[in-house]
């Protein structure tokens, strides 16, 4: 198998090429500009992913792509029309990969998707699973959603073999955003107010993630499908920050707040987004993967931790 993959020095890039030379894969990567992934990697720059990016050089003699290159949700998006910053690199660059790779005689296209496909958060004993009804609430989202549906197309036309994994919160060595903020304020000892929240989220490893990529890449009956994954292991915030807390070898300093309290405060400070995900629930059920393919995560939850605190 020859694998291309885009965004391979992203967070999931990088493990994803690491992984895949480790299993003897012959791999190769595209990314915007120059950088170095592992010596024994030939790297493509792209530039810009658009309607016009010149992918011919990157596909050549490749039997698989390996998806990962997005414009990333951010709280804060300075353009002033995000959904159609979106579509341009998420729908429409993403669509113009996938006609360049079945021109290119790429047979498979992997694509890493979201959960937020499905919604942004799940309620009572609620999980997403592949048959709930996409409910993209954001540009990110709604993007992702749109990108999923031109991928199908293109399927359909060119006989590409399209498979869509949707994660939800992907954490790992050099994690970044708010998993990684919630590890430095555990570092510096700080008191938290989260004792109360009892809400599920579901998460994955990206060791487990890459694995279940891996196998989505090479498994005869992935072909066409859509897979949500995780650990498997739903945690409330409280949890995950005392699981955190331990793998430090440190007391979690968690202290009971009213929620209410919480979400006004997380409004008064324009913060509610944030706030939200800290108190809210989302629920993946990732059994079909398991089921249709005999994915397990290789990683427990606490393994996971353990691993992305060992930097």
């Amino acid at each position: 198998m020859r694998v291309l993959v885009t965004g391979a020095n992203g967070f999931v890039g990088q493990a994803f090429c690491k992984e895949a030379i480790a299993r003897g894969i012959n791999t190769s990567a595209a990314t915007r500009s120059y950088c170095e992934i592992l010596p024994n990697i030939k790297g493509f720059v792209v530039g810009d992913i658009h309607k016009e990016t010149d992918w011919s050089m990157a596909l050549k003699d490749r039997d698989v792509v390996i998806h990962l290159a997005a414009r990333v949700h951010v709280m804060l998006d300075s353009a002033d029309d995000p959904l159609t910053e979106f579509r341009k690199v998420n729908t429409v660059g993403t669509e113009h990969l996938a006609r360049s790779a079945a021109a290119n005689g790429v047979k498979r296209f992997v694509y890493i998707s979201s959960v937020k496909v499905n919604g942004e958060e799940t309620t009572g004993n609620q999980s997403y699973s592949e048959n709930s009804l996409p409910n993209p609430q954001d540009p990110y989202s709604i993007s992702k959603w749109e990108a999923e549906q031109e991928l199908q197309r293109v399927a359909e036309e060119t006989g590409l073999e399209v498979v869509i994994v949707r994660t939800p919160l992907v954490y790992g060595a050099d994690v970044k955003g708010n998993f990684a903020q919630m590890i430095s304020v555990l570092k510096r000892g700080l008191p938290l107010p989260f004792a109360s929240v009892r809400n599920k989220r579901s998460l994955i490893y990206v060791g487990n993630l890459v694995d279940a990529l891996l196998l989505c890449a090479t498994h005869p009956a992935a072909a066409g499908q859509t897979y949500l994954v995780s650990d498997g292991e739903d945690l409330s915030t409280s949890d995950l920050l005392h699981n955190l807390s331990t793998a430090m070898g440190r007391a979690s300093r968690l202290f009971k707040f009213p929620i209410t309290l919480l979400k006004i405060a997380g409004r008064l400070t324009g913060k509610s987004k944030q706030t939200d995900r800290l108190l809210g629930s989302l629920q993946v059920d990732s059994s079909k993967i398991r089921r249709e393919l005999g994915w397990l995560p290789s990683y427990s939850v606490k393994q996971g931790l353990q691993k992305t605190l060992q930097k």
